[in-house]
């Protein structure tokens, strides 16, 4: 039986749907995540506590590990594990990225700059030590421009700014934000620096693919009706396929693919997400790992596979059916958290939950659960799933569906 090494962090969503993914498949999975498991010493085969903030620490543990019990693939799930994945993958001789580029995926300002060397279209970007002093800081560059860290993920402490004083003041929040113990231990020597790019105007989409051998496969393209101008940048709707013409969604996949090919990624799911004005598509993002949240769960493929199904078949080698996206339009909304504080209650589940062509409500964030609504916040209060005949169809069952919610937040 092929078994997988699956980096699960204790805080992701991907775990459910990764796990009975593999059992469908019948694969042998050891779970490998930062902290140790009460179930450890029952099932020794079956869980592996890795530092994943060290990789190479984590490739250590991996590889004695797998002198016992090999594994066939490594898999990294989020953005918290593709760079220990691909150390671990290199030490055990195993399919994945190679380091750097998966390196360079999860720090920003190294992306801008290979994006920029090979010439894809991107924002123009600076670099600044948050130690310096915003107000000059302020004087460099050009507005509006967006202020962001250099690691984190889904809009975390992204900010607009439209002149100097709100540019020092959108510094001065992403300085909390790094200054923040979870933050600060995550991101290392990139915690001092905060990234500072030209605000691309136009509508924005997701793309979600997959490499082979360097070849990127577009799975899906997401359109976001939402406009996404700021202050904040917080995700809401994704619906697919894509309303675009199609003569766009090709320069959207050849701008996708030349990203990877600048950065240098091979193998695995990719997540980019991409900018349209009158000049056509910027990349925004991109990274080596698939949709974040539960998003995935809007995607299926061929005769009903999962998106993560078709993650595991590619890094074990086992046979691909066609991966082809469903006839049927799909969406996701992340529902939004309106304010901080206690969440206290959620009402209209049920009614949210029959409206046509509503597929299922998540909450995931428990009640009497601390809420932070973004730039500080990291997590959604749950999801919203849709699938109908048509995208506009989908798209509006969502908000029906979410302006049936009530969220008690104290």
């Amino acid at each position: 039986m092929a078994r997988v090494l699956l980096l699960l962090p204790t805080t992701t969503y991907k775990t459910p749907d990764f796990l009975a993914a593999a059992r469908k498949l019948g694969v042998d999975v050891t779970v490998a995540s930062e902290e140790p498991s009460a179930v450890e010493a029952l099932n020794p085969d079956g869980f592996l506590a890795l530092p994943f903030r060290d990789p190479a620490a984590a490739a250590r543990g991996a590889v004695e590990f797998a002198a016992k019990r090999p594994f066939e693939a490594v898999v990294g799930v989020d953005e918290e594990t593709t760079v220990a994945a691909a150390v671990i993958a290199r030490a055990l001789g195993l399919p994945s990225n190679p380091v750097h580029a998966a390196v360079a995926a999860r720090h920003k300002p190294t992306m801008r700059e290979l994006l920029a060397r090979a010439a894809v279209p991107s924002p123009a970007h600076r670099v600044f030590d948050r130690r310096a002093d915003p107000g000059e800081a302020s004087r460099q560059v050009r507005f509006p421009c967006v202020l962001k860290p250099a690691f984190l993920a889904a809009s975390r402490g992204v900010i607009r700014a439209n002149d100097r004083k709100e540019f020092v003041a959108a510094w001065r929040r992403i300085g909390g934000i790094l200054d923040s113990p979870d933050v600060a231990a995550r991101g290392g020597d990139a915690a001092a620096e905060i990234l500072v790019e030209d605000y691309v105007a136009g509508r924005e989409v997701a793309l979600e693919g997959l490499l082979r051998d360097g070849e990127l496969e577009v799975l899906a393209l997401f359109d976001k009706p939402d406009p996404l101008e700021g202050p904040y940048f917080e995700e809401t709707i994704y619906v697919t396929p894509s309303r675009l013409p199609e003569e766009m969604q090709q320069r959207i996949a050849q701008v996708a693919s030349r990203g990877a090919l600048a950065i240098g990624l091979r193998e695995g799911p990719v997540h980019a997400e991409l900018r349209i004005d009158r000049e056509g598509p910027w990349l925004i993002e991109i990274a080596a790992r698939s949709i974040g949240g539960l998003c995935s769960r809007a995607l299926r493929f061929g005769t009903g596979m999962s998106l993560e199904e078709v993650i595991l078949r590619h890094a074990l080698r086992m046979e691909m059916p066609e991966a082809e996206r469903e006839r049927k339009a799909a969406g996701v909304m992340m529902l939004p958290i309106p304010r901080g504080g206690i969440l206290e209650e959620v009402r209209g589940l049920d009614r949210a939950r029959t409206v046509a062509a509503i597929e299922d409500v998540a909450i995931t964030i428990p009640i009497g659960r601390r809420v932070v609504p973004l730039p500080e916040g990291s997590r959604y209060l749950g999801f919203l799933f849709s699938r109908a005949d048509t995208p506009q169809r989908a798209e509006a069952a969502l908000r029906e569906a979410h302006a049936l919610l009530q969220f008690q937040i104290v």
